[in-house]
């Protein structure tokens, strides 16, 4: 697998994930006591839709592109506001251009007293990373790899909030370090919420994945899926999935209004599916 970020901005696993990552900081801001988002694979923070690595693909196309251009009956359009919300304002003509990588959609949405930690490895990535958030007191961009960052950086001092985590999926051995980090990042934090995104190629790592979980003896998981079609390891990437720990009690519900919608909207060919499953119980 390859996922390099920028050839995919936009796409269909953009959308759960940035769907989901709003509906996780609109809950934390029911509650005045600030919050802090650690981002372990931050990428370069925004997209230029009309840049070569996006136009070879055109994923946003399937993807945000879709969504923007559909009828969203009131009850999905609650939900899905302040994602979209972030888009429009980074597109202002009307006219989509740029699309927001998660930095700038949790960064939209902060309050004063709301922090967010970016982490990133890969060196031009970085580079870029840092510039667009210069000078931002509530915003540390670090040149770090995401899994070391989650040794050094748990719990904050906040003692409250996200790490949202979406490696490049490059390394063969990917889903095993990101079991390892979650682990050991859960043993030193295990009140923060941990959001993690995958393509929905490699269906015997999850499964591993999951049953490490268990047998560590993490508690509060739910899983997500969006499928708009049947993907396997020789296809292009037709779905994606997220496993929450300690997810926000409503987050369930939201999904089971959002998700239908989406795969109905998205849906490419044969096998479109979604779900939401509560896979280890509080």
């Amino acid at each position: 697998m390859n996922y390099r970020h920028a050839y995919h901005a936009g796409n269909i696993g953009d959308v759960l994930k940035h769907v989901v990552l709003t509906r996780l900081i609109a809950y934390f801001q029911r509650k005045d006591k600030a919050f802090r988002i650690l981002d372990t694979h931050a990428g370069t923070g925004r997209y230029d839709l009309t840049s070569e690595e996006t136009r070879k693909t055109g994923e946003w196309q399937l993807g945000v592109g879709k969504v923007l251009a559909s009828d969203i009956p009131p009850p999905v359009a609650e939900l899905l506001e302040p994602w979209l919300a972030v888009v429009r304002r980074m597109n202002p003509g009307g006219e989509l251009k740029c699309y927001p990588g998660s930095p700038c959609v949790a960064r939209s949405l902060m309050r004063k007293s709301d922090r967010l930690t970016l982490t990133e490895l890969h060196p031009a990535d970085f580079k870029t990373l840092s510039e667009l958030f210069a000078g931002d007191h509530q915003v540390k961009a670090i040149h770090l790899d995401g899994w070391l960052a989650m040794g050094s950086f748990l719990p904050p001092k906040e003692k409250r909030g996200l790490v949202l985590i979406d490696p490049a999926y490059e390394a063969t051995d990917e889903f095993e370090k990101m079991t390892n980090a979650v682990v050991k990042g859960w043993k030193k934090w295990s009140g923060g919420s941990y959001a993690l995104w995958y393509p929905m190629k490699d269906a015997w790592s999850i499964r591993r994945m999951h049953a490490a979980f268990k047998e560590a003896g993490l508690r509060d998981v739910l899983t997500l899926e969006l499928n708009v079609g049947r993907s396997g390891p020789d296809t292009r990437m037709l779905g994606s999935g997220m496993t929450l720990i300690n997810p926000p009690f409503t987050l369930a519900d939201e999904m089971r209004v959002v998700l239908p919608w989406l795969c109905n909207v998205l849906h490419q060919g044969p096998g479109a599916s979604w779900d939401v499953q509560q896979l280890i119980g509080e």
